[in-house]
């Protein structure tokens, strides 16, 4: 794992490589040591050495490309930092707030509660028992919601992972061009399923497969992918990159199989 949080040494290193693929190819180390806070000396330095690790490239006089392997510690280390910032948001911060759980049992203000993630949603129910507790600030019902603040313990979340299912385009056959069959051996076993696309929707439809959402499906199958969901996305071949491009940035896990 990449930590550039772990020493000023690294971090320095990540935010010149970012600058560099931010600048490519027509790169001013005056400008980067001016926005990183070192000398241009110090920012000559730190190229040599990311030439030398393979992470960029020089062609020319102040000319410098990220390589492949760049992008990929790029994204290696960029998914470290959110999931540091996810971490002082969400396990710390959030210990210190207070959150909404469904109701397992009837609770009561003051009740220690064990806590679990199903379906993608929290949950909280009598007793201190789980790996993770905390305590009812409501009343509540059972299947109400109920505050909760007071958080220890970690709960044990497996992340979830998306299938990508592509339907191609008009042009090319559209929802014609696959089977219901395939859509519904895809999609029957998935906690959500997804559709962007009219290709993709009509595909669904004819399967008799009922889409939770058709907008903005990349940021949902990442949200339920990290709360531990199976997503199956089907897409039309066109809107594949825009759903893969925001799983790889989230770091979440997926693949892509053609329909």
């Amino acid at each position: 794992m990449v930590d550039v949080l772990d020493n000023k040494r690294a971090a320095t290193r990540f935010r010149i490589l970012v600058q560099i693929a931010e600048r490519q190819p027509a790169v001013s180390q005056g400008e980067i040591a001016e926005e990183v806070g070192v000398t241009s000396q110090a920012v000559s330095e730190y190229i040599r050495e990311l030439v030398d690790d393979g992470l960029v490239e020089k062609e020319g006089r102040s000319r410098y490309r990220v390589t492949k392997e760049g992008v990929d510690w790029l994204f290696q280390a960029a998914g470290d930092v959110r999931r540091f910032a996810d971490h002082v948001t969400e396990d710390v911060l959030g210990a210190m707030g207070e959150d909404t759980a469904i109701a397992v049992e009837a609770l009561e203000e003051g009740d220690i509660v064990s806590l679990s993630i199903r379906n993608g949603l929290l949950h909280a129910e009598p007793g201190e028992t789980g790996p993770a507790t905390g305590v009812a600030t409501t009343d509540a019902e059972a299947g109400t919601d109920v505050g909760v603040t007071s958080f220890e313990g970690v709960i044990d979340l497996e992340p979830g992972s998306v299938t990508v299912l592509q339907v191609p385009a008009v042009r090319s056959g559209g929802s014609r061009e696959i089977s219901a069959e395939t859509i519904t051996e895809h999609c029957e076993d998935a906690d959500l399923v997804l559709a962007t696309g009219v290709e993709a929707v009509v595909a669904c439809r004819q399967a008799e497969v009922d889409p939770a959402v058709t907008f903005a499906v990349g940021e949902v199958a990442t949200d339920a992918a990290e709360r531990g969901l199976g997503v199956t996305t089907v897409a039309t071949t066109e809107a594949v990159g825009r759903v893969t491009d925001t799983l790889r940035d989230a770091a979440v896990s997926y693949e892509v199989l053609e329909g």
